[in-house]
């Protein structure tokens, strides 16, 4: 192996039922690198990981890791660890009914010579290793009280406390906002210059230029090519990954402003506020609109959406749907009034990893129907391959679990559950986050396509490029309230000055 390489992996093939995931890939990680690893959704960048981390058994190549003789399996993440290499994934993978310390130090707990943990060196050691982090936090609270981006810090810190020599890092920046995210770039630099060698997934094209030394594209789960970064600029980065010359996304809108003013009124929310996280405000959402809620994470646009669809009850207020006030105390009204949510959080919240594609297609048509009144099968086989071919969900079959497909493809799913619903209007929440950039374009479109169809939609998004593409008018947050509206023509300064309290209101 040569001095500065920190892992090899060669001929990497995998099969799961139906697909080649992986067939005859290779990917190199040097000491004190920053590696990025793209492709589009399903191209084989978690699988690649997981052949690596020990998840899953693959059939063919071999991976060899620097200070170890002979080719390496690793047959579980421990295996992995072990060897130096830790993974933080794009979900959380850790525990939230146990404390933030003993989240940290989970199976390697310091002990007392009496053979019990010591908690007061765990605490102390996680409060230090917090402090590093310049995450100010109280260690000895459950994690399930901190939001998803503290969660996700304390994910990263837990595997760079392990010493690993090689960090991999899966889409650990998506539920971050622009600080926290320069936080994690200035750790992964400092990791860097120590010699770690660090693979980033991402599918943010500018966190890849602005923090990382070379890039591997995996297409269709085979290897594209490996690049220094100055040897790929961002359109043949585009163009390597979807294996086509790439349209602009901004030619997805027309440029042309249109006023829905005088379009009919389809929810009028007077007042609605939810203890503890939205002040109380009002929001007008015409038909045939698409509104974004933007401001920073932690700014309540998640909130607000829930608290109007009901996810999270109303405390005070009064809410109209097409003229008509309504209560709407549980989703199950929301969704017997025509409304749909695709929420952030998709596993979670959205997937169940346990039914098949079908399944979960069908899900919400099913529970309008209700318990004793089942769809019959031809009709769920019918509405499944409709909305399979419609928004081109890749997977081997209507039948396969949910579970197995990639992350892009499981949102989806959970688009087409709400489709064949034939709602009146969706909340979208952060739709297209975890995604790859073919398939953003694709739901990008459709959101544009529904609106013009008279669907109203919220659209919540952290990328400001996304919303300026497919909203035509914002409403600013900040804090749990709402500070401003903008419409007319909407441009990247007009949000931002917005969102960080300028005189655009």
């Amino acid at each position: 192996m040569e001095n500065n390489v920190l892992l090899t992996m060669r001929g990497i093939t995998m099969t799961f039922p139906g697909v080649k995931a992986l067939d005859n890939v290779d990917f190199t990680l040097r000491k004190g690198e920053i590696h990025a690893l793209m492709g589009e959704n399903g191209a084989g960048k978690s699988t690649l990981i997981k052949c690596l981390t020990g998840i899953n058994a693959f059939e063919a190549g071999e991976i060899h890791v620097d200070g170890i003789q002979g080719p390496v399996v690793n047959h579980s993440t421990l295996d992995a660890q072990k060897k130096g290499i830790s993974t933080v994934y794009q979900e959380v993978n850790l525990c939230p009914n146990l404390s933030v310390a003993e989240n940290l130090y989970i199976g390697r707990e310091p002990m007392t010579r009496f053979g019990t943990i010591n908690r007061r060196k765990m605490i102390q050691g996680a409060q230090k290793i917090m402090q590093e982090l310049d995450i100010n936090i109280d260690v000895t609270e459950n994690l399930e009280n901190f939001s998803l981006a503290i969660q996700q810090m304390i994910a990263i810190a837990r595997a760079v406390d392990m010493d690993c020599k090689a960090l991999i890092l899966d889409e650990p920046t998506s539920s971050l906002d622009d600080n926290e995210v320069e936080k994690l770039f200035v750790l992964m630099n400092k990791l860097k210059a120590q010699g770690v060698g660090i693979v980033f997934v991402t599918h943010f094209l500018e966190q890849v230029y602005a923090v990382c030394d070379r890039i591997t594209v995996l297409r269709n789960g085979q290897l594209v090519g490996e690049y220094p970064i100055e040897d790929l600029p961002r359109v043949k980065l585009v163009a390597a990954m979807m294996g086509k010359d790439f349209d602009d996304l901004a030619s997805i809108k027309s440029d042309e402003v249109v006023d829905y003013s005088n379009a009919d009124v389809y929810i009028d929310a007077k007042g609605l506020s939810h203890k503890g996280t939205i002040k109380p405000f009002d929001f007008l959402l015409h038909k045939g609109e698409v509104v974004g809620l933007c401001g920073l994470l932690g700014s309540g646009r998640s909130e607000l959406a829930r608290v109007i669809y009901g996810a999270d009850k109303a405390q005070t207020g009064t809410m109209k749907v097409n003229g008509k006030e309504v209560k709407i105390n549980a989703p199950i009204d929301a969704m017997n009034l025509g409304m749909g949510l695709l929420p952030d959080d998709r596993k979670a919240e959205g997937i169940i990893g346990e039914l098949s594609v079908r399944e979960n297609i069908i899900l919400a048509m099913q529970a309008k129907r209700g318990v004793f009144r089942l769809l019959p099968m031809s009709k769920q086989i019918e509405i499944a391959d409709e909305y399979i071919k419609l928004i081109q969900i890749k997977t081997a079959s209507k039948e396969t679990l949910i579970k197995q497909l990639s992350g892009g493809n499981q949102q989806k799913v959970i688009l087409a559950r709400w489709l064949a619903t034939n709602p009146d209007f969706l909340v979208l929440d952060e739709p297209t986050r975890g995604i790859d950039i073919g398939t953003k374009t694709e739901i990008q479109k459709l959101v544009l396509q529904l609106a013009g169809e008279g669907k109203s939609i919220i659209f919540i998004s952290s990328e400001i490029e996304e919303m300026l593409r497919t909203c035509s008018r914002m409403v600013v947050l900040r804090d749990g309230a709402k500070v401003g509206e903008l419409t007319g023509e909407l441009t990247q300064n007009r949000v931002m000055q917005a969102i960080a309290g300028g005189a655009d209101k």
